[in-house]
């Protein structure tokens, strides 16, 4: 089962720089993301998987949380300290955090 971290959990760990997976489309990514979000829809994950680190948490994002939390147990399984984003980029709007609109990034 993915493990899972609240919106305020993750904003503090956003602020630290934390590693930001958005499992969303293209099209809903440049729509609006988390600032820094690197854009790795759910379709691509399995085989991107070598692109994230394994040494610091991963915190995976989608629009309500549905795709990450499968993409967190995915990657969890492959050795990935995966945290799945509870209330997805919806939940980090309605919070009133700060969002970015525009071309999308890939994982590095």
């Amino acid at each position: 089962m993915a493990r899972e971290a609240g919106i305020d959990t993750f904003a503090a760990a956003w602020a630290d720089g934390a590693v930001v997976v958005d499992v969303r489309e293209p099209g809903e990514y440049v729509a609006g993301h988390v600032p820094g979000a690197r854009l790795m829809p759910l379709s691509s994950v399995l085989s991107r998987v070598g692109e994230l680190p394994i040494d610091r948490p991963v915190y995976v994002i989608c629009a309500s949380g549905n795709r990450s939390r499968t993409a967190t147990d995915w990657l969890g399984s492959r050795g990935i300290d995966a945290w799945s984003v509870s209330g997805g980029t919806l939940g980090w709007i309605r919070g009133g955090r700060p969002t970015a609109t525009g071309a999308h990034q890939s994982a590095a």
